[in-house]
């Protein structure tokens, strides 16, 4: 019961089923998340930390840097299916066309840039 409400409470919100379809093609960088969505880096803790619990997203810290990604074939079914479900859901959304459009141009940042600047505001 656990597991259930921990995924679904983590995809009730619209902010974290664009992360996840954000991480659909490959890692980002905190920094990359938080430039993308263009939330506080408080509010995006608060959000990926919810991914974390319900196993949606990985971590990996490098130095200063924290990568996230989405769980491979070692996550439960369970989390498998609902990432599946939500990227088979909202393949044609509009949003998440806008997103990926958004990142394609935020990946030419280099991400040293992307957290200087977020520190600086």
């Amino acid at each position: 019961m656990r597991e259930f409400m921990n995924l679904s409470k983590a995809l009730a919100d619209s902010n974290r089923v664009r992360m996840v379809l954000a991480l659909r093609e490959q890692e980002l960088c905190a920094c990359q998340l938080t430039e993308l969505f263009g939330l506080a880096p408080s509010t995006m803790s608060k959000h990926l930390s919810i991914l974390y619990q319900a196993r949606l997203v990985n971590t990996r810290k490098d130095g200063r840097w924290v990568y996230y990604s989405l769980p491979g074939k070692e996550a439960p079914a369970s989390v498998r299916a609902a990432l599946e479900w939500v990227q088979l859901s909202l393949a044609a959304d509009a949003q998440a066309a806008a997103d990926a459009k958004r990142l394609k141009k935020l990946l030419k940042i280099d991400p040293t840039e992307l957290c200087r600047k977020q520190c600086r505001a």
